[in-house]
């Protein structure tokens, strides 16, 4: 016989159908719109011979996610009584929390005595008596189906009706996403290790995004730091090593289904992200450690690291995975004021630097070293007839005022100790 059931939310109150099938809306005569949102106590069915204990048993069950089932006397739309063995299983997540109510019916009246309708006086006591008493016992009905079955020469095999009326927590149902199979080198895009090594990801990418402006304004020549060239390298490193798991990590189709096939995803990764990342992952800094000449090809590779900053969109938009969505973006925000603070401060630098560099001395530069008393100062090297700056404020103090100067200004509540003084200065400052 057809299996009726119902599907019901186990995670809001009365346990509201999710779903019926049409075995169920055969079976009790209620159309799936009359059924739907209903509780699933299947109140609606009760009526005067419904056993008021069996009534409190299903509410217990339900209540406390148990697994359990009942004979029990319902109605049908038209108030025909039929008895129903119910049964109720508790279906849970990948978390094993319950997340919703299978239950299972069947109808057991052929094997009840018969209900007929007594039209004379005190037959409907008479109806309530053998209503009562007909319940048998779940080992005769078992008994009573395993007579109704046809014998089977396999007697190790168990019968698949027998499994129905009695579900072991070994064959429970299960909601929960099915891993897919997939080749022993390929990795899953949402496993933990790839989890954590987007988080790794992310954090060098913000690494990069930091760094390398600074590295690029100052001038900062990773030769003359060593822990600076080791950090930088281990760092292209990581990226490389991306790039290939990169091509085994599988991806989502557009059709939501998720592709293992090698092939497809080494075509996939070439089409999309390789070229970004493989720019990204180039040694740049070991180049310009062994370039003397600062204005020359080692600045360039330098500078052609921020293209790691493309990488951001990629890895930022997995952060929703794991944070609630206020705080993914509150987070976004303050990372992005403080890169694009830290950035402007960077140029801001350069803009100051180059005017100085020139023979302005009334750059924003060359005030603040008066003002700390550490003065620029020109020499004339013998091989070349141009001066070079040398001498005035640490390379921190010139940074932290950069950055606070362009703070201000992203805020609005500058005080003008630190202003625009040259005509590209005030340029950048107007932008």
């Amino acid at each position: 016989a057809d299996s009726s059931f119902l599907l019901a939310n186990a995670q809001i109150v009365d346990f509201p159908i999710v779903y019926c099938n049409e075995s169920f809306c055969k079976i009790s005569g209620y159309n799936r719109a009359e059924v739907m949102q209903k509780s699933c106590r299947c109140a609606f069915m009760f009526g005067e011979l419904t056993d008021k204990e069996t009534i409190g048993r299903i509410d217990h069950v339900l209540e406390h996610q148990l697994h359990d089932q009942f004979e029990i006397l319902l109605y049908k739309k038209n108030k025909t009584p039929l008895w129903l063995l119910l049964q109720i299983s508790p279906i849970k997540n990948e978390r094993d929390v319950v997340v919703l109510f299978l239950l299972t019916f069947r109808d057991i009246t052929a094997l009840k005595q018969p209900i007929e309708p007594d039209d004379t006086r005190g037959g409907l006591s008479k109806f309530a008596k053998l209503a009562r008493s007909v319940t048998r016992s779940r080992s005769v009905l078992v008994s009573q189906f395993s007579s109704h079955l046809p014998n089977l020469k396999d007697t190790t095999k168990q019968s698949h009706l027998a499994q129905m009326i009695s579900l072991s927590a070994d064959i429970m149902p299960q909601y929960r996403q099915e891993a897919p199979k997939t080749p022993p080198h390929i990795l899953l895009h949402y496993c933990a290790f790839k989890a954590i090594w987007d988080w790794i990801i992310l954090c060098l990418t913000f690494y990069t995004a930091i760094m390398v402006p600074y590295n690029v304004a100052f001038k900062n020549k990773t030769s003359e730091d060593v822990s600076l060239l080791v950090v930088d390298s281990i760092v292209d490193v990581i990226f490389f090593i991306d790039i290939v798991l990169n091509f085994h990590t599988t991806f989502v189709g557009p059709g939501g289904e998720v592709v293992s096939d090698p092939k497809i995803i080494r075509m996939n990764y070439l089409r999309s992200w390789f070229i970004i990342d493989l720019l990204s992952c180039l040694p740049y800094d070991v180049f310009n450690a062994f370039d003397h000449d600062e204005d020359g090809i080692g600045s360039l590779f330098s500078a052609l690291k921020v293209v790691r900053l493309l990488r951001l969109g990629r890895v930022v938009r997995k952060l929703d995975r794991y944070l609630e969505y206020g705080a993914a973006m509150l987070i976004l925000l303050l990372c992005f004021y403080m890169l694009v603070a830290h950035w402007l401060a960077c140029i801001w630098y350069s803009i100051g630097r180059s005017d100085a560099d020139n023979g302005v001395q009334y750059s924003w530069l060359w005030k603040l070293a008066n003002i700390t008393q550490s003065p620029y100062s020109y020499i004339w090297p013998n091989d070349s007839g141009t001066p070079e700056l040398i001498n005035g404020p640490s390379r921190k103090t010139m940074y932290v005022t950069a950055l606070y100067f362009t703070m201000t200004c992203m805020t609005s509540v500058g005080f003008g100790n630190v202003a625009a003084e040259t005509d590209n200065e005030r340029i950048f400052t107007i932008c």
